[in-house]
């Protein structure tokens, strides 16, 4: 599991979430045998490890087992859930950039819906890895982040909109925050791709009804943000900020969101970037009861009859994100 730096104990297993050259360490994995090493990790930048306390030889690997949400599962009967098709295709610099996102989202559909089949402490861990690698990739390539958004998956399967909602909300934290250090956009992408994993404690045939829902089902669906929060306190994932966009995507500028109807600074800005990802792909999504939009029809529409569910200044962000970077080189 993942842990502050400020946690760190001698006798810890560590995992380094660098590359080998972006550390003094001889290697990513090992076990801490000194504070001199703790101040190492914390001088490095790095602001959460992986800790395997399975071959740790601290107290704290007594104290502090993970903990499953229901219906937990044993660590060495589940598979790692990213593919490793996944990982080749965002390092293989031989594609071209558009080849490289057909393949990415393809195989993070498939990371996303293992890890919402059974959505246990491993599985929300392995996952993690793999948000990480999909945000590496958008950071550094403008032209990937470009053909990822623009990438139509229009059915609304819960793990097709969470990737969309990730890629979304991940390529406009780069923009409005890319020439900043205050903010861990790794840390913000998990929480962007599992925004809606509260909705494994909703009633599937909920999920998956094909017609409009009652009032009753769209009180037990508004339920989703607060069932996600619980599942990231039961399995102590993502730092807190993180968590409060699960909590409060569905949060409106204006006041008329839910869970608690929280107006403008009173939502987390993170939450308020998902909710910008959030809405556009919904719309931009088919449902049996409505067809999708295309991105300019949802653009305009959000801009003409929805823009005080947002704040401004981000949704001109948004916008913008659309367009393509260095025409010529696209070509």
């Amino acid at each position: 599991m993942n842990l502050p730096v400020e946690e760190l104990e001698i006798g810890m297993y560590v995992e380094i979430p660098l590359s080998w050259h972006e550390h003094p360490f001889l290697k990513n994995s090992f076990l801490i045998t000194s504070e001199e090493e703790i101040r190492k990790i914390k001088d490095s930048g790095i602001r959460h490890v992986k800790v395997d306390f399975g071959r740790s030889r601290c107290l704290a690997a007594v104290g502090k087992p993970p903990v499953e949400p229901e219906g937990g599962s044993n660590p060495a009967e589940e598979e790692d859930v990213v593919p490793p098709e996944l990982i080749s295709s965002i390092h293989d610099r031989t594609l071209a950039a558009e080849k490289r996102a057909h393949l990415v989202i393809e195989h993070s559909l498939v990371m996303m819906q293992g890890l919402l089949e059974k959505p246990s402490t491993l599985r929300i861990d392995q996952a993690k890895r793999g948000i990480s690698e999909i945000v590496n990739l958008i950071l550094r390539d403008d032209h990937a982040a470009y053909y990822l958004i623009n990438i139509n998956t229009h059915d609304f399967y819960t793990y097709t909109h969470s990737v969309n909602v990730g890629i979304l909300g991940v390529t406009l934290a780069k923009a409005i925050f890319q020439n900043t250090s205050t903010h861990d956009i790794h840390a913000l992408g998990v929480g962007f791709f599992l925004h809606d994993l509260g909705k494994v404690r909703v009633d599937q045939a909920i999920i998956n009804k094909p017609a409009k829902l009652t009032e009753e089902e769209m009180r037990e669906i508004r339920r989703h943000p607060a069932h996600g929060f619980k599942i990231l306190l039961e399995t102590r994932q993502l730092t807190e900020e993180s968590r409060l966009v699960v909590l409060q995507h569905h949060e409106r500028y204006d006041g008329s969101g839910y869970p608690r109807g929280l107006r403008k600074d009173e939502i987390h800005i993170y939450a308020r970037l998902c909710s910008l990802a959030d809405v556009y792909d919904a719309l931009t999504s088919e449902r049996p009861y409505k067809k999708s939009m295309t991105s300019f029809e949802a653009l305009k529409l959000m801009r003409e009859e929805m823009l005080f569910h947002f704040q401004t200044e981000l949704f001109e962000k948004f916008v913008l994100m659309f367009r393509a970077p260095n025409h010529a080189r696209l070509n």
